[in-house]
């Protein structure tokens, strides 16, 4: 009898799962949630992948936004859309029509990291031959690789990998300005370490923590160097590139006890990232680099990924509030020129909004909003069924929680 009972229970489970599941996909003409952040992921990062791996990046580019920038911009949209992507391509598990696109990207994505690190190809991309900017998006690719290490190293030939580690150490000649920076150079020496490469450089990697230990302000919150600035670089560099170096070296005896904290802070800084989103999708225009448009919640997808979100944030509801932000940026009509490349803005072309560091390739850290399409669609975060999200309870009258600090 207590089996029986058992089995309907789960039964019973399995049918609410279901449910959910439905519930949550919305269907609009067939097509799920899932599949709609897959078919806009894919829109922004085709253009990249499928000239890279054509060998026809740096012909095809846009550059004529900030045409001064033109060496850099290859490696920008290159590494910035693995960063956002890599997760996806990593995930093992997928069936049918997601499946076979999987597939094709992740052969796209090794062809063109091929093209990117072999000095004879055509589309050989600048690692440290120039001052500052390479080691930037050096550091973009090489978490990417930390977070891909199948897909993006061990699925490589043999070739392929040596070359892809001498470009990394390419950038070492580049020295970081006491900022975010210092996380640039702390990220190739993980990558590297994940690599296997017996030739990365812990102390790169311990006077990013330590200074950034120091530089800690509270309530989850990092200075951009010893002060605070208004903008979202904790979560455009600070924040995902400290977890996952953490994450990495966490056991060591020099970091005791330092992935509880970090980890920590990160998710109230998620928590803040996820109040920030308004009932109608949009949320602050703040600070600089604001044309990476919705690359501002990489960590709190990156949370959602990782499985630091706070207690009191349900998986679902970030999907929830990140979907409606992935939608209201989208809708706008001339975010993309009539080759499919993006444009600097936040809602459509707004060239003004973009600084004279930004090009064509830069706006390609977009992509890690992303990140969580790294989780399996059985994964709580994409079967949980429609929550509003916090400003929507709020301004629809209905009660939360009140916010503080930690």
């Amino acid at each position: 009898m207590r089996t029986r009972n058992r089995k309907q229970r789960i039964m019973a489970e399995r049918r609410k799962m279901t449910e959910q599941r439905e519930t949550y996909q919305e269907k609009d003409g067939g097509r799920s949630v899932r599949q709609e952040w897959v078919e806009r992921m894919l829109q922004i990062a085709q253009p990249v992948l499928e000239h890279l791996s054509g060998g026809r990046l740096k012909e095809c580019l846009p550059v004529d936004f900030h045409p001064d920038r033109k060496i850099f911009q290859p490696l920008e949209a290159f590494g910035r859309t693995m960063d956002g992507i890599a997760p996806w391509l990593e995930l093992e598990g997928l069936e049918g029509k997601e499946k076979e696109q999987q597939e094709h990207f992740r052969v796209l994505a090794r062809e063109s990291l091929r093209r990117a690190v072999d000095p004879s190809s055509g589309d050989y991309m600048d690692f440290g031959d120039t001052d500052g900017q390479p080691l930037v998006d050096t550091a973009f690719l090489a978490h990417a690789i930390v977070r891909a290490p199948r897909q993006l190293c061990a699925e490589l030939d043999g070739e392929t990998r040596e070359y892809l580690a001498a470009a990394l150490k390419k950038s070492r000649r580049i020295t970081p300005c006491p900022t975010n920076w210092l996380f640039f150079s702390a990220m190739v020496e993980t990558a590297l370490a994940v690599m296997g490469d017996e030739d990365f450089d812990c102390t790169r990697i311990d006077y990013a923590v330590r200074m950034f230990e120091e530089w800690y302000l509270g309530d989850g919150i990092y200075g951009d160097g010893p002060e605070f600035h208004w903008d979202y670089y904790n979560s455009f560099v600070i924040q995902p590139m400290y977890v996952d170096i953490i994450r990495k070296f966490g056991q060591e005896e020099r970091y005791s006890g330092l992935r509880q904290k970090v980890e920590a802070r990160a998710s109230r800084h998620a928590q803040v990232l996820e109040r920030m989103i308004g009932p109608d999708g949009t949320y602050p225009i703040l600070g600089r680099s604001i044309a990476y448009r919705f690359g501002v919640f990489q960590l709190l997808g990156q949370a959602a990924l990782e499985k630091f979100l706070p207690e009191e944030l349900p998986a679902a509801q970030v999907r929830s509030a990140l979907t409606q932000v992935l939608r209201r940026v989208m809708e706008a009509g001339d975010m993309f020129d009539g080759n499919g490349w993006l444009r600097p803005g936040v809602f459509g072309w707004q060239p003004e909004l973009a600084e004279e560091y930004i090009g064509t390739g830069s706006l390609y850290l977009c992509t890690t909003v992303f990140l969580p399409l790294g989780l399996s669609p059985e994964d709580e975060f994409w079967s949980g069924e429609e929550m509003e999200w916090t400003s929507k309870k709020v301004w629809s009258g209905k009660h939360v929680m009140r916010d503080h600090a930690i």
